[in-house]
C-alpha cells in the first residue's frame, strides 16, 4: 500500500515547469496518464520540460503510456521519445518509486502483474495520502463498455479521434501564421457532443462509486482525456487528463495539497544537452515495455 498525499479540490494551472510550487511546498508525487507513446501526437517536448527538474518520491504513470493499438497501423517512434523513456528510467535511478496502472492501450502489460525489473505494476493501487485519506489510483478502462464489451467500435473511434488530432494540429498551425495563440478545436468537439458529455458524468459516476467501495475517499485516474477535479457521490474525482491535447498532470505537494497543472506544450524539441545526466541512463526497461506491445 502507498504513502502519498491528497488535498485540495481545485484545479490550479501553470505556466512552467517547477519541482515546488510557487509557496515553496515541495512535490512528492506526480500523476500522469495517456501519453500515448507510438502515436505522433504525443506532446513529448512539454512533457520532458515538465519533467526536467522533478524529482518526486513517487510517480505513478496511470496507464495509455504506451500506445500498443498504433503497432498495426503506423508506430511512430522519435528522438524526444526516447528522451522521455530515459528521463523515466533516471528519475527511478535517483530513488523515485514508480508504479503503473495498464489501460486499454497498454493492456499487454497486465500480463506482467506485481513488477517488471524496478515498476510496480497493478490494475489499482491504493496511495495513502498524507492526511490519512486513501485514493485509488487506476487507468478508467474498466468502467468504458465500448472498450470492453466492443473493441472493434473503440478502435474505429481511435481512429476518428487520430483525424481530429491530425486537423486539430493543421487548425493551430494556422492559427499560430496568425499570431493567435493555441485553442483545442478537438476539446471543442467533445465538449458540443452531448453524448461525449454523458459519457463522462457516467464515468465519473461509476468510477467513484467503484473508489467507495474499496473505502476510498478519491480516486485519481485517466482514460477519458478530460482534466477534471471534482467531488462526485462524497468522493474526489481527480482526472490526470492526457499528453496529446491537455498537456496536464496531476502533483501532490508535502503539504498534503493537489494540483492539478497544466504545462504549455507549444515549446522546442530539447537537444541531447537538456537531456542530460538523465539521458545517460539505460532505457531498457521502458523501452522492453514497448517493445513487447509487438514492435520489433
Amino acid at each position: 500500500m502507498a504513502d502519498g498525499i491528497t488535498g485540495l479540490s481545485s484545479a490550479y494551472w501553470v505556466e512552467e515547469a517547477r519541482s515546488e510550487s510557487t509557496d515553496g511546498r515541495r512535490v512528492r508525487s506526480i500523476f500522469l496518464s495517456d501519453l500515448h507513446l507510438g502515436c505522433r501526437h504525443t506532446k513529448s517536448a512539454a512533457l520532458l520540460s515538465f519533467l526536467k527538474h522533478q524529482k518526486p518520491e513517487f510517480l505513478y504513470l496511470v496507464g495509455d503510456i504506451i500506445d500498443g493499438w498504433k503497432v498495426k497501423r503506423g508506430w511512430y517512434w522519435n528522438d524526444e521519445y526516447s528522451f522521455l523513456v530515459r528521463r523515466l528510467i533516471g528519475m527511478m535511478k535517483h530513488g523515485t518509486i514508480v508504479r503503473y496502472c495498464p489501460g486499454n492501450h497498454d493492456e499487454f502489460l497486465r500480463n506482467f502483474f506485481d513488477s517488471f525489473g524496478s515498476i510496480e505494476i497493478a490494475d489499482e493501487f491504493v496511495h495513502r495520502l498524507a492526511d490519512g485519506r486513501m485514493a485509488l489510483v487506476m487507468h478508467g478502462d474498466q468502467f468504458d463498455t465500448v472498450v470492453r464489451h466492443h473493441r472493434w467500435l473503440s478502435m474505429l473511434g481511435d481512429f476518428g479521434y487520430d483525424a481530429l488530432l491530425a486537423l486539430n494540429r493543421l487548425f493551430n498551425w494556422a492559427r499560430q501564421m496568425l499570431g493567435m495563440g493555441y485553442w483545442s478545436l478537438s476539446a471543442y468537439i467533445k465538449r458540443q457532443v452531448k453524448r461525449a458529455t454523458s459519457f463522462i458524468s457516467n464515468f465519473e459516476d461509476v468510477i467513484t462509486r467503484h473508489a467507495a467501495s474499496h473505502g476510498c475517499n478519491a480516486v485519481i485516474c485517466g482514460h477519458i482525456h478530460t482534466p477534471r477535479m471534482s467531488e462526485r457521490n462524497g468522493i474526489d474525482y481527480w482526472n490526470t487528463g492526457d499528453w496529446v491535447e491537455s498537456c496536464t498532470a496531476l502533483v501532490e505537494y508535502t503539504d498534503g495539497s493537489v494540483e492539478l497543472i497544466y504545462h504549455p506544450w507549444s515549446i522546442e524539441s530539447p537537444s541531447e544537452a537538456d537531456n542530460t545526466p538523465d539521458s545517460q541512463s539505460d532505457p531498457m526497461e521502458l523501452e522492453s515495455l514497448a517493445s513487447m506491445s509487438g514492435v520489433n
